[in-house]
């Protein structure tokens, strides 16, 4: 059985944070120690294959997806922590990390209703998209007269998603609409379209929630373009994300773009909770985010959180994090080449030609070494100042 195993990697403490040229030198390391290794011992010497893996590496460590095929989870994820720690004692500039995770997720309850279910009638389905499917549909009244609470499963949900909020360090209430107490010149009409404190911190925390979905199904889909060898327009797998990129350029998503991408998504939304971001750095963060916006209206709406309050302050978020909505033009045949228009230099639009979207708009913005890797870049010269 083919299983992802997650594995967070962490270096020293106490160390300095690495800076880009050290972060593109572990991707490498990493990346080229897994490319050496075919198939992995596990215990009892049972043979675990070694089909893929996805790398992305930040400041304080590593992200790593490893997809093997083992008999069983337990001899995955033992397998990939060996092979993970011998490559990592390797190398002399990550020989001190640690392994803080190593794992193949299972949602508790998903985990508890394929083992009560085993091999019977109700054994969830093994195709993976018919598996989401069934387990992001709401619950019916059936469902509930089977003793599933979808009021108390909410509830729980609400309290994980408010005790994520503070995570999100570099966006103060402010950011989705909540009122500034220390201005007291506030206009009547501000303060009836403000937003509540509870319904900020409630958006706050379903992105960062819906972050952890959103990199999931990400992963997921590098697998299926990687195992296919073909692009979003040709896949005969299921997708869950990249078809919802602007269709014109479906053919050009394929298996490195994911990755490119991918990557591009985790730097951004590490930026967004470890406090440092500024401004989004080029068209595939925007796109990025678009994802993350409409993953987290889509949670919401699943567990019955998404009232007018929250919507508002995800808008809001929206309003102050893109600095214009350009990006929407690659959804619109009809604009294509706004970007390279007298028109569009007039508007100071940036370019937004796929071979630009990993490019920063200026030099003050950053963008991931194992994304901005394009030996053409695309030069920035309009909008985005």
């Amino acid at each position: 059985m083919t299983y992802v195993v997650t594995v967070d990697a962490l270096i020293p403490k106490n160390t300095p944070e690495m800076d880009p040229l050290q972060r593109a030198g572990a991707v490498a390391l990493i990346e080229d120690g897994f490319a050496s290794v075919e198939a992995i011992e596990g215990p009892d010497g049972m043979e675990v294959d070694l089909l893929d893996t996805i790398v992305a590496v930040y400041p304080g460590g590593a992200l790593l997806k490893v997809f093997v095929d083992a008999a069983a989870l337990e001899f995955a994820e033992e397998a990939v922590r060996s092979v993970v720690g011998e490559l990592l004692e390797r190398s002399e500039l990550l020989a001190d990390w640690q392994i803080e995770r190593c794992e193949v997720e299972l949602h508790p309850e998903l985990a508890q209703e394929s083992l009560a279910a085993a091999d019977g009638p109700d054994a969830p389905p093994d195709d993976l998209a018919d598996r989401k499917a069934r387990h992001t549909e709401r619950p019916t009244p059936e469902d509930d007269s089977d003793g599933y609470d979808a009021g108390a499963r909410a509830e729980m949900v609400r309290g994980q998603m408010l005790a994520l909020a503070d995570e999100l360090r570099s966006f103060p209430a402010v950011m989705f609409g909540v009122l500034d107490n220390n201005d007291d010149d506030e206009e009547e009409d501000a303060i009836e379209f403000a937003t509540s404190p509870e319904a900020a911190k409630l958006a706050a925390g379903a992105l960062v929630y819906a972050t952890d979905i959103l990199v999931d199904e990400l992963f997921q889909d590098v697998h299926t373009l990687t195992e296919e060898d073909t692009t979003a327009a040709e896949c005969d797998g299921p997708l869950c994300h990249f078809e919802d990129l602007p269709e014109r350029y479906a053919l050009q998503y394929d298996a490195r773009f994911a990755r490119r991408f991918l990557v591009t998504l985790i730097a951004m939304t590490t930026r967004f909770t470890d406090g440092s971001f500024q401004q989004l750095s080029c068209v595939a963060e925007e796109l990025a985010l678009k994802l993350l916006l409409t993953e987290t209206h889509v949670t919401l709406e699943i567990f019955g959180l998404l009232d007018d309050g929250v919507s508002a302050a995800l808008d809001a978020f929206a309003d102050n994090v893109y600095e214009d909505m350009d990006h929407e033009w690659l959804y619109d045949d009809s604009m294509d080449g706004i970007d390279e228009s007298a028109v569009g230099a007039a508007l100071g639009v940036a370019p937004m030609a796929f071979k630009a979207w990993f490019t920063p708009f200026n030099e003050d913005r950053y963008v991931h070494p194992s994304a901005a890797d394009e030996p053409e870049r695309a030069a920035h010269t309009g909008g985005h100042a």
